[in-house]
Formats: C-alpha cells, structure tokens, sequence
C-alpha cells in the first residue's frame, strides 16, 4: 500500500515537514555526486550509523566524542537510494504536516528527532555486532506515524493498491493503514530475530518499530498534558 494523501487540511504552513524534506533531498543529492564507488561508502561508513563501532573502544579513541556521537543524527539524512529515499519523504510529506501542526514547528522538530535517536538506539540494541551502516530517515518518521495515528485516527488516506495486476485507488481510515503498517513490521522484526538475520533486506525493521513506540509514548504524554494545561487555564 501507498499513501498518495491525507484527507485532512491544515491551517497552517508546514515550515519544519518542508525542511526536513529539503535537508534529506540535499544530502541525496550530495550522495549522488559520490558516485557508487569506495567514496560513498567510506561516506556512509563515516556518516552512517554502524552500531559495532559504537562498542568499540578504539573507535572513540580514533574520532572522539562528539565525532563519534554525531552519526546518531547525521545518519537520519542519508539514504540508500532511490527507491528508500523517494518512499521516506512521501510518508514524511502525507503525515508530518497535520503533526507538525497538532505539536507546534519547533515541538515537531524536536519531536522527530527524539523518535530518530530512539529508533537508532533500539536497533543498536537488538543488533549490537553489526558492521554495516544504518541510514535513512525511517526511524524519525515512524514516530511521526505513531503520532498521526494517535491524533487522526479517521483521517482518511487515499491509497495506492496494487493487487496482481490491478491497480485501486482507496480511502483508508489511518487507523487501518497505519495500524497494517506497524504490524508489516513487528512481523518482519520478529522473523529477523527468528531466523537470526537482523536486517533481513537491508531493512532496520526494529529502528522502525522502536521509532514508532518512542513516538506513541511521546505523543500520549504531551496530549495528556496539554489536556491538563487546558484544565489548568
């Protein structure tokens, strides 16, 4: 399934979503002009994620602490190609507006990545060992769907639907598509520990279901106390 739209206006400009996007497009862009050769790879080793070096005394030694700590962060902005790219800042354009809205620019800002370092510390956790960089904006935006589908539970999505060789068009309630989502990866996180292969297609499975709890809880708290601020006042 495809999100091609929500039906579900806002009121104001989404300053931070468009941002994001932007950032995430510059830094493709830069990738791009690296080729597809040992350059980009040491630029994914260097910008990238790799959570065995994360327990690697020597690698602190080598970069340092704020070096080091810095791929946790620059790792949200890099993708692994076309495909994983153009499929992030469609779901980041779909849903992070209405959220960014709801939360306020700087709030979603913040919010967003909160959920990416999250995302990125749960599949360090799971994966501890591995040598490959983990890239791509998955895990951020995972905690922006939970908080969609928190806040607009009947929005409407209209989806794409591809079934053998038709093709349909649907309005799906995000509590539907959302919730069809989550499971797509907790099943897929599961059989990775299963069969021992953590990132079965080259896809961080548990960053998204760790990006996806961290912003479940997230968004559940600064509800609940923006009910009790209404009270208040």
């Amino acid at each position: 399934m495809i999100p091609l739209k929500d039906i579900n206006r806002t009121r104001t400009f989404p300053a931070v979503t468009l941002l994001l996007i932007a950032v995430n497009a510059g830094m493709f862009v830069y990738q791009l002009s690296l080729g597809s050769g040992p350059v980009l790879t040491g630029f994914f080793y260097r910008f990238g994620l790799v959570p065995g070096a994360m327990f690697s005394f020597g690698y602190w030694q080598e970069v340092g602490l704020l070096p080091g700590l810095a791929p946790l962060l620059t790792s949200m902005f890099l993708h692994a190609g076309w495909m994983h790219f153009l499929g992030n800042m469609l779901y980041l354009w779909v849903f992070g507006d209405n959220v960014e809205e709801w939360l306020g620019s700087v709030r979603f800002l913040l919010f967003y990545l909160v959920c990416g370092l999250l995302a990125a510390l749960l599949q360090i956790a799971v994966h501890p060992g591995s040598r490959i960089p983990m890239i791509g904006a998955s895990g951020a935006i995972s905690g922006v769907l939970a908080a969609y589908l928190v806040l607009f539970p009947g929005a409407r999505i209209l989806t794409f639907v591809p079934i053998l060789f038709f093709f349909y068009l649907v309005r799906l309630p995000a509590l539907i598509f959302l919730g069809l989502w989550f499971l797509l990866q907790f099943f897929n996180g599961a059989l990775s520990l299963a069969s021992g292969d953590l990132s079965m297609g080259g896809t961080a499975w548990w960053a998204h279901i760790g990006g996806f709890v961290a912003g479940l809880v997230l968004i559940l708290k600064h509800r609940k106390s923006r009910r009790r601020r209404a009270v208040y006042y």
